[in-house]
């Protein structure tokens, strides 16, 4: 049997002794003897290949700027909190409900942990003591700190009008810049003077094209080539160029003549595919939708043309009592607007022969027509001399939306497809062009340089430089709108080279 054994009095096991001596614990013995002094075990320094900095020097430094406050949160009183619930509510009143504020002075909250000792701790004590890359409120005495309501960092949704708001208002974006004049200047001799003609398109593909009396030219902005496609100078009987029109991938390029007829041309070729005849009088507007041509005709009527097919036109559409001087394909390709020297806008759909829609609110010709690519069914018309109102219509339920009198004729529209933003050119008596804003219809910019009424306008691929055409023999290319990032604008030098080579 194993009896278990008693330690003597006194005695140790060796290696608690070792390790008390290691930590300057005193043993039994010198505990029991009053005499015996302290003694600390012998300093031993070892050494590695690692170097540890000191921390105690930064701290020192960090001192004045550490938060030694680490008592609880004070609890808001209950007069506190009807303040600010009291607040609140009149800043919602004001903002959503339009009720004006009674309160003299803008929200402020009560400082509770002003004049804590605190305070003291958390500003540095000297210029040297700042830390780096610490957030902070700007001086009061700043030269750059202005007006609470300009701050740049402020994205309150509060209104800026807001009186009870004007600390936490969202900055206001500065306008964008529109150069207020034209980047360059072409001399297009012989582009007629008539409101009722459409003598300038630009393609997919990044090719101009310009009816100039009886010749219809191309310019390439990537290449700067001119090219001429064709000439009625020597046709029997003598003909003209009254529109050309581009299908939509710019493959094609569709001319109408002042004899009715309708021609087709290959542009990579340069040669006409066919010839569809029709119309009993000038042909002055087209349309593409995919493989269908629409025409308008000074003889009131529109033309639907399927160039897969032998005949010359599988509809016609009947409606307009005057010449039909615009035309334009909805971006879904499912309605097409038409409007005419009757002062009327028409809306026919892909299988109609009458107009479904019709709206006769305009006072004069109805050549600018334009779809909204950023909302269906939205539409705008132009009017002329004697209306200069542009109109906004919905489509889809048969109603007028807004009516801007712009002082002057309205010759053409169109819209930005990477901004809700709509350009129009004028006549009589501004010959002037505006950038508007929609749907506010505030005005970006108004640029001049025409003489004469700018009766042509087109928009390149990219959508950010537009083409102005007028009676004084001139297109002017502008940049209007902004460019979507993925893409950029046309190339300035290539345009440049435009200028040195006259067309004729």
């Amino acid at each position: 049997m194993i009896q278990p054994t008693t330690p003597t009095k006194g005695a140790t096991d060796p290696g608690v002794a070792e390790l008390q001596n290691r930590l300057g614990v005193p043993s039994a013995s010198d505990r029991c003897n009053p005499d015996a002094s302290y003694r600390s075990p012998k300093a031993q320094i070892s050494y590695s290949d690692r170097f540890i900095p000191t921390r105690s020097a930064t701290a020192r430094l960090n001192f004045s700027i550490y938060d030694r406050d680490t008592a609880a949160a004070e609890v808001p009183s209950n007069s506190e909190f009807a303040d600010g619930n009291g607040a609140y509510s009149q800043l919602l009143k004001s903002e959503l409900l339009g009720i004006p504020s009674t309160s003299s002075s803008p929200l402020a909250s009560p400082d509770r942990h002003a004049g804590r000792p605190s305070d003291l701790l958390r500003s540095p004590t000297s210029p040297g003591a700042k830390k780096m890359f610490r957030f902070k409120t700007g001086d009061a005495d700043s030269p750059r700190a202005g007006p609470p309501t300009e701050s740049p960092y402020l994205l309150s949704p509060v209104g800026r009008e807001n009186p009870l708001g004007n600390t936490i208002v969202s900055p206001k974006r500065a306008p964008r810049k529109i150069a207020r004049s034209p980047f360059k200047v072409l001399d297009a001799p012989a582009l007629q003077d008539d409101f009722y003609l459409n003598l300038v398109d630009w393609s997919a593909q990044n090719v101009l094209a310009v009816g100039l009396g009886t010749c219809v030219y191309l310019w390439s902005a990537c290449t700067s080539k001119v090219t001429k496609l064709c000439d009625f100078s020597s046709s029997e009987p003598q003909d003209s160029v009254c529109s050309v029109a581009w299908s939509q991938r710019g493959t094609y390029l569709s001319v109408g003549t002042n004899n009715g007829e309708t021609q087709l041309w290959d542009v990579s070729k340069i040669k006409m595919i066919r010839t569809m005849q029709g119309h009993r009088a000038r042909v002055g507007t087209m349309a593409w939708s995919s493989h269908i041509l629409s025409s308008g005709s000074r003889d009131r009527n529109i033309l639907q043309r399927d160039v897969r097919a032998p005949e010359d036109y599988i509809h016609k559409l009947v409606g307009h009592r005057s010449e039909v001087c615009g035309l334009k394909w909805s971006p879904d390709d499912r309605e097409i607007a038409s409007g005419g020297n009757d002062n009327q806008l028409y809306i026919w759909n892909l299988n109609s022969t009458s107009p479904v829609i019709k709206f006769s609110d305009h006072n004069a010709a109805v050549k600018a027509i334009a779809w909204s690519p950023h909302q269906h069914g939205l539409l705008a018309s132009g009017g002329g001399t004697a209306d200069r109102c542009i109109r906004f219509w919905n489509s889809a339920t048969n109603t007028a939306l807004n009516c801007i009198d712009t002082g002057s004729q309205v010759c053409n529209l169109s819209w930005s497809k990477n901004v809700n933003e709509i350009v129009s050119t004028h006549g009589y008596s501004q010959n002037q062009i505006i950038v508007w804003k929609h749907p506010t219809m505030t005005k970006l910019a108004t640029l001049t340089g025409h003489t004469l009424r700018v009766l042509y306008l087109a928009v390149s691929p990219d959508g950010q430089t537009i083409v102005t055409g007028a009676g004084d023999e001139t297109l002017r290319f502008w940049n209007v709108f902004p460019g979507p990032k993925s893409q950029g604008s046309v190339n300035d030098s290539s345009v440049g080279s435009m200028m040195r080579t006259l067309i004729r």
